[in-house]
């Protein structure tokens, strides 16, 4: 039986086409081959198993879930926020909702000279080591990001995994708060980061995510940026720290955000 994923990611296959994004079911003729523990872990493919379907927080029918197992139908209803009130270090700032898998670091399960981290991660009993590489600029992006906005870490990757990479790449205590798949919506096969449910002011929060399908609800509060695999040569962070510097003062975040995705 496949273990269930704990990372979600994409390969760079799936980054290349639009409609294959992070938690996105892919759909193919093909006859499927048998997944390796490492496809099983790493992709977000439905399992038929009762253990599976509690990682996936998915049914087996057609209605999308909420975390809590209520339905979509009933997500207006929701009124427990994710996050917890404004620290005083914050007030007045806008909320960033920052992704991590493609978006600051890659992982895999395959060994990595180069890895900047290893992380035992326990699964079914068994210990295996996820080799996670750093995007290029990461540590300045996250430093200057924190001065600037209340940062919320938001994967759809599970805590056992996320957690410590979180512990690790963030030194300067950037993510207020660290929110994994659990808070996330299953949503038509995808695991959808509602912005709606965090308990901030749509009107000053900000999601950076390399899936378009993880911000499907909000589009026009998005940053979108590259999938990142293994580029050391990738200044997209870097390039992004005076956009975010700009939008930290801006009043009206849609007017700029619509100028960045136009450019």
């Amino acid at each position: 039986m496949d273990n269930p994923s704990i990372i979600t990611q994409v390969s760079k296959e799936e980054a290349k086409t639009p409609l294959r994004e992070k938690g996105h079911l892919p759909v193919s003729s093909k006859k499927p081959r048998r997944r390796s523990i490492f496809h099983a872990i790493i992709c977000c493919l439905p399992q038929s198993d009762d253990n599976a379907n509690q990682v996936l927080g998915s049914s087996n029918n057609n209605t999308s879930l909420l975390p809590d197992g209520k339905s979509s139908a009933t997500q207006t209803a929701v009124t427990h926020h994710l996050l917890p009130e404004v620290k005083a270090q914050d007030n007045g700032k806008k909320c960033v909702v920052i992704d991590l898998d493609e978006t600051l670091v890659h992982s895999s399960f395959k060994p990595v000279n180069n890895a900047d981290f290893i992380i035992p991660v326990e699964i079914d009993g068994n210990v295996h080591q996820v080799y996670v590489l750093k995007r290029p600029y990461v540590d300045e992006f996250l430093k200057r990001m924190g001065e600037l906005f209340e940062c919320v870490l938001f994967t759809a990757s599970l805590s056992k995994y996320a957690d410590p990479v979180a512990d690790l790449l963030d030194k300067w205590g950037a993510f207020r708060t660290r929110l994994f798949r659990e808070s996330c919506v299953f949503h038509q096969g995808n695991y959808v980061k509602d912005l709606s449910r965090l308990g901030r002011d749509l009107n000053k929060l900000i999601i950076i995510d390399n899936s378009p399908a993880s911000y499907v609800f909000h589009p026009n509060n998005a940053v979108p940026i590259a999938s990142w695999f293994d580029d050391m040569s990738d200044t997209e962070l870097l390039d992004l720290i005076p956009f975010f510097e700009r939008l930290s003062k801006e009043e009206n975040i849609f007017t700029l955000l619509q100028e960045h995705k136009s450019s």
